[in-house]
């Protein structure tokens, strides 16, 4: 029974190995042979090669001022958090909040059983994230440092022990975010913002690393000293690598102390958990009068109601909302370095600064491609909306006013803040600001025509019309290349001999006629192959 609860739990979490979303089949050996194949070079090829180069650099040098115990410390560590991370979702959603709670509990399996396969579900997904750090660890102190008996034993040891530890973090954790989840009414925001601030922490230590590397080696015996006096269970964590038996024991009886521990709390709450129904708000009825809506504010609400319900939609298609007014801010305070450093660089180009600013805001700009999905996102409900009583437009246009508003808006709050940094005339502004909103419309047309004619209404998962589609891969690629003409054109074709304002007006002006057509098209091709979908 428990061979089989786990085999139904792992095809649950690699099903899209398995299935093709996008044709809605089953994938072909070849298929399936070939996504493991994908996977396994990403896990073990890139996330196990960048932690084995991490290895190289750190192993000989602490090993040879006697601090190997540092070193198993910190990839230790790093273990720890990228399989808490890996897996503490599939705990929220496999262990707590799995969507076949109710199947699964009507059938004669034993609580315990069910949630021990959970377990062992969540167990091996931490595992599978922990190891890609630790492994390679492992393997290159053996080599350049030790592979004495007493190394050997410690190091399998400690890979044992952070693959415990992280399960019983990820079961800690996905405790939290499950009861969290039940009293929250919209957690699309929440998902959101997770992960925009796992991006910047990612993002944040991938630009420190080499910073951090550099003071941790020069100073390596100072942070030993600090991390022994403040931190000693970490000191006895990475003793354990280098075969401390004393330190093996220890941390060895804390570990499964705190494991035993949140089985007990697992055991006692689960039940609770996986029937609980959410949190259910208790109103009270008063009447009121129904304001009618407009035909388009009727399906400009309801575009935005999609938009704002889906975490995977906003990540992929918005995420330009958030990144024009961060970049915005950083250029308030950074940006009279970054002025400097152009003027200096394009001097012989008068008008270079002020086109690469246009161009920055223009490739972040086109990171908001919300029409580009929206058509196909109708998928197979698409008869409702053409059972109504509005025109093909009505819908087109609400899909293209949805993305001018998110991003126009943006747009101009991150110019706002570059006009505080960089001293523009009158008429520069205005040209700037003009080619700007042309390209937010240009890109949203393109969009739109991308949309209508990639359009996918068979899919059987929201990420297929989103991720898995070369329309909208294609879309933001148009940003670049719209930036690329608009800076090479100035530079490279002389542009800049007609000014900064004069070249600037000729661009907006070519943009603002393909603008023309897209919007013709959409108007009559468009309207009728929507109508015949």
């Amino acid at each position: 029974m428990l061979k089989l609860l786990l085999k139904k739990q792992l095809q649950e979490i690699f099903r899209n190995y398995f299935y093709n979303a996008k044709k809605n089949t089953a994938r072909s050996k070849a298929g399936i042979i070939g996504c493991i194949l994908l996977f396994v070079i990403l896990m073990a090829g890139m996330l196990g090669g960048i932690f084995t180069g991490l290895s190289l650099l750190l192993c000989s040098p602490l090993s040879a001022a006697g601090m190997d115990w540092l070193y198993f410390s910190l990839m230790g560590l790093l273990a720890i958090l990228l399989g808490t991370f890996g897996s503490v979702f599939t705990t929220y959603s496999c262990l707590y909040l799995s969507r076949d709670n109710d199947l699964m509990l009507s059938l004669p399996i034993p609580v315990n059983v069910l949630m021990a396969s959970r377990l062992l579900t969540v167990y091996l997904m931490g595992a599978m994230y922990s190891i890609v750090v630790i492994l390679p660890a492992v393997i290159v102190y053996w080599i350049a440092a030790s592979a004495s008996a007493g190394a050997i034993f410690g190091c399998l040891l400690l890979m044992l022990l952070i693959s415990v530890f992280v399960l019983t973090l990820s079961c800690a954790l996905g405790w939290v975010v499950a009861k969290i989840s039940l009293k929250l009414k919209n957690k699309s925001f929440i998902t959101v913002i997770i992960s925009l601030a796992f991006f910047g922490g990612y993002y944040f230590f991938y630009f420190k690393a080499q910073t951090l590397i550099r003071d941790l080696l020069a100073n390596a015996a100072d942070y030993a000293a600090k991390i022994k006096d403040a931190a000693y269970p970490l000191y006895l964590f990475g003793k354990v690598g280098i075969g401390d038996g004393v330190a093996m024991l220890v941390v060895s009886a804390v570990v499964f102390a705190l494991f035993a521990i949140v089985w007990v709390l697992i055991s006692r709450s689960f039940l609770k958990i996986v029937t609980a129904s959410g949190k259910t708000e208790r109103r009270v009825y008063k009447e009121k009068a129904l304001k009618p809506k407009s035909i388009f504010g009727a399906l400009l609400g309801k575009e935005f109601g999609r938009f704002l319900s889906s975490p995977v939609y906003m990540l992929n298609c918005g995420l330009g909302i958030v990144l024009l007014p961060i970049t915005g801010v950083l250029l308030l305070w950074k940006g009279g370095t970054v002025i400097s450093v152009l003027n200096g660089v394009f001097e012989a180009h008068a008008g270079s600064t002020p086109l690469i600013l246009c161009a920055l805001i223009c490739v972040l700009a086109s990171m908001n491609d919300t029409a580009a999905p929206s058509v196909s996102l109708e998928g197979k409900a698409f008869w409702l909306v053409q059972s109504l009583p509005v025109t093909p437009w009505q819908v087109l246009r609400a899909k293209l006013v949805v993305q001018l508003l998110l991003t126009a808006v943006p747009v101009l709050v991150c110019f706002l803040c570059l006009l505080f940094i960089y001293p523009y005339s009158g008429l520069d502004m205005l040209v700037s600001v003009f080619v700007l909103l042309c390209y937010v419309l240009f890109s949203a047309l393109l969009d739109l025509f991308i949309g209508v004619i990639t359009a996918n209404m068979t899919w059987t998962n929201e990420m297929t019309p989103i991720k898995q589609n070369t329309g909208v891969a294609f879309a933001m690629l148009s940003g670049f290349v719209y930036t690329i003409l608009l800076c090479a054109g100035f530079m490279v074709l002389d542009g800049w001999k007609l000014g900064f304002a004069g070249y600037m007006a000729l661009f907006g002006a070519a943009t603002l006629a393909l603008c023309a057509l897209l919007l013709l098209w959409l108007r009559k091709k468009g309207c009728s192959r929507l109508a015949s979908l």
